[in-house]
């Protein structure tokens, strides 16, 4: 089964989504199944991974919803408040909805570094762990350090990098991003989404070669079974095309087998959401 293991779905709203600023123009818009079905097609995609954009419990109900009229979902990462008192549950209640694997909260817009380290988030991490969820890690470099702390402090936690965690490819820096990377990856029960690269690079004026040293170490930190496709369709299209997603990797993959070639574009990410 071939699996986009990251995209978003919205009904635009300017106020909620004001993250989406005027220079984004091009997604100020809603987004659907409808948008995305026939590209999927073309590509020979079975299906997605939907991830939350909002964080409410409404937009995980919203992705809910969603899923049971498009079945090209085949797993949701949800919001639910990780440092609320009531998180088990509301867990428990999201237990009837086993398109739901796992939940995420946009680290990246939190300004505290040690934000993954509260005593209230790691609760809620544990939490995750005891009902076999997932947790996708959305960061930046100021949240390196509780990061590693996190992932250190909860060894039986499934985690996903996102993003292989953004690194500046517009300014090809590379040892802070790549030494984390090789920290991070030396904990086993972390994977990796290569995935929202071409928004990270110069978005007009990016070449494949930008890419390469950033997508080779992943590859080589995490190894070919922790590592998955993911085109964060639709946000890519600030930069490219969703095809252009598929080709800034496709060239970097040239030594993987056939049955490697079929765990990144499907089956690692059908193994760690548990996708039927």
């Amino acid at each position: 089964m071939r699996i986009d293991a990251h995209q978003h779905f919205w009904l635009y709203d300017p106020v909620r989504d004001s993250w989406i600023t005027e220079e984004m123009e091009a997604i100020r818009r809603n987004f659907l199944p409808n948008d995305i079905g026939q590209i999927l097609k073309d590509n020979k995609f079975d299906g997605v991974v939907a991830v939350q954009a909002d964080q409410s419990v409404k937009e995980t109900e919203f992705l809910v919803e969603l899923s049971g009229f498009y079945k090209l979902i085949k797993a949701v990462v949800g919001w639910v408040d990780l440092r609320s008192d009531t998180v088990e549950e509301q867990l428990e209640r999201f237990k009837q909805h086993t398109i739901i694997k796992g939940f995420r909260h946009i680290i990246e817009g939190e300004s505290d570094p040690d934000f993954l380290h509260r005593d209230e988030f790691l609760r809620g991490i544990a939490a995750l762990t005891k009902h076999q969820y997932t947790y996708d890690l959305l960061i930046r470099p100021r949240h390196y350090a509780s990061t590693l702390k996190c992932v250190s402090a909860n060894p039986d936690q499934a985690f996903m990098l996102d993003h292989i965690a953004k690194p500046p490819i517009k300014s090809q820096e590379f040892d802070e991003w790549a030494q984390f990377i090789a920290d991070l990856s030396g904990y086993s029960n972390v994977h990796c989404k290569i995935s929202g690269l071409a928004t990270e690079a110069d978005w007009k004026h990016w070449t494949l070669d930008h890419f390469t040293q950033y997508i080779e170490h992943v590859i080589a930190c995490f190894g070919k079974d922790r590592v998955m496709f993911g085109s964060d369709w639709p946000v890519c299209l600030l930069a490219g095309t969703y095809e252009d997603s598929i080709n800034i990797v496709a060239d970097k993959l040239q030594d993987f087998s056939e049955a490697e070639l079929k765990g990144f574009w499907g089956d690692n990410a059908v193994k760690f959401y548990s996708i039927t």
